[in-house]
Parts: structure tokens; sequence; C-alpha cells
């Protein structure tokens, strides 16, 4: 008869293997910054393939197929592909933006020195290419969404705008009448900031020589415009005619040359202002 066989003991001295226990697995901050990392990714490339292609003829598969991601993953996190658009465009808003406190520290006791130092900041903020890219964008398609250009002004146009009111009432002599102060922003705004880019929207190449001369020519003829006479900026001279004297030398009279270069100045002047406002009248009929 066959034996039936005992199972092998094991000696009592000898302990049973413990198993590890797994740790368990949670979303750690380094996973948290990945993801984030990633959402910043696709909302990039989302905004360009927008700027390219214009809203209606750009696809989440062609998005999700560029950013490498896939489209269950697009969709946890947005709507639709509008939801995916509103969310990169505000935040390319809000990176764009120039902090007042930047433009407040760019103040110095001149007024004139320091409209033409945030004038600079300004210009130079929205002529960069998120900026030039943020602008088209915006126009393009501000018209079907109106909501997203109306973002844009409350959190970078609007913000500017009380900044810059609140800078003519601290700054404008007391007892000195001057245009509604938010009214004067907004048109320092058009007027200076706004002339390079529409230029440079509509296919114009400007050198930083070009655009630094607008800029210095806008503020001072903001500035003639927005203070009395008496409350104006001087106009200097050209450094050949730096010495000249302003009356004709024994005679009193007015120095005929100076007299000359101010009324070519003024045309100048003139002729920059009636471009702006040509400049304004196309954006406002886009």
């Amino acid at each position: 008869m066959p034996t039936k066989r005992r199972a092998r003991q094991m000696p009592a001295s000898t302990p049973a293997r413990a198993v590890p226990a797994r740790p368990r697995t949670r979303p750690g901050r380094q996973t948290v910054d990945q993801a984030r990392q990633r959402n910043q990714e696709l909302l990039e490339i989302a905004l360009d393939l927008f700027l390219e292609k214009g809203f209606e003829r750009t696809t989440i598969d062609a998005i999700t197929a560029a950013a490498g991601m896939a489209k269950r993953t697009v969709y946890l996190r947005y709507q639709d592909k509008t939801a995916l658009f509103k969310a990169s465009l505000q935040r390319a808003i809000e990176d764009w933006i120039v902090p007042v406190e930047r433009l407040r520290a760019a103040e110095t006791d001149d007024l004139e020195d320091s409209l033409l130092r945030i004038g600079q900041i300004l210009v130079e903020n929205i002529m960069s290419p998120a900026g030039l890219r943020l602008m088209r964008i915006t126009n393009a398609e501000s018209g079907r969404l109106p909501e997203i250009g109306v973002y844009a002004y409350q959190q970078g146009t609007d913000r500017t705008i009380a900044y810059l009111a609140d800078l003519f009432r601290r700054r404008i002599q007391p007892g000195v009448e001057i245009i509604d102060p938010e009214e004067a922003a907004l048109g320092f705004l058009y007027l200076v900031v706004g002339g390079p880019a529409s230029a440079t929207a509509w296919g114009m190449v400007l050198e930083k020589s070009q655009i630094d001369k607008h800029t210095e020519d806008c503020v001072r003829l903001f500035l003639r415009g927005l203070l009395p006479r008496d409350q104006g900026v001087a106009v200097p001279a050209s450094p050949a005619r730096a010495g000249q004297p302003s009356t004709d030398a024994g005679t009193g009279a007015p120095d005929i040359h100076k007299v000359k270069r101010l009324e070519e100045e003024n045309r100048r002047l003139k002729l920059l202002l009636a471009e702006s406002m040509l400049n304004l009248a196309a954006l406002r009929d886009k």
C-alpha cells in the first residue's frame, strides 16, 4: 500500500519570512508641481494653436497631439474647447500684465520724466512677443467671445488707468484744472502706448529707435494737451541751437529761429496726434 508522505515541517527555531508591507502611495508635492507644470504647457500650446489657426479651426485633437496629452485628461480639466481657450487666454493675460507697483516705482520728482519712464515700460510690455500675441488673439476673438475682451480690460487696462488717474491727481498742482483724470489716463494709453503696437500688428517693422522717439514725442504731446499753457512743459531747442538766446540781441524781439523751430515742432506733434487718432479709429472698427 502506498504510504502517505508527511508534510515537511520547518524547524521551530526558523521564523517565517515576513513580507514587507508596501508603503501607501499618495500624491506628493512633486507630483502636484508636475501636474501644474503640464497644465501650464497645455495652456501655452493651446494658445499658440488658437493664434495660428483661429478658434474655429483649432481642434482638441490637434492640441492634445501637440501637447502629448490624452483627450480624457484634457476633458477632465476643461469642459470643452471654449473653456480651454478662455483658460489659456486668462493665463496669458495674468502673466503679461505690468504690476502697478512696478509703474509706481518708476516715478520721479518730474512729471514728464515719470510719464516717459512709465510709457517706456508699457510700450516695451505690449511690444514683447507675449504682448503682441495677446493683442492679436484678443482682437481676433473678442467679437465672438466679448467676455475675453472684458477680462483683458479689467485685469490690465482698467488697473493701469486707475493708477495713471491717481498719478495725475497727485502730481498736478492744486488749482490747475485738467480734463477728467480717467479720460486723461485713457488718452495717454491710446496716444503713447497704442501707436507702435497697432503699427506692428498691421505688419510694420519698427526699429527700437523709432519706438523710443515715438514714446518721447507722444509724452510731450500729451502733456501739452493736458496742462494749461502756463503749466506746460518747455520744448528744448535742438543741440545745435542750445546756446542761442531766446531774443534777438539788442532789440529784445523774439528769436525768429526759435519761433520757427517751435512752429515746426507743433506741426510735427499735430501730425503724430492725427496719426494716433486714425489708428484708434481703425482699432475700434475692428
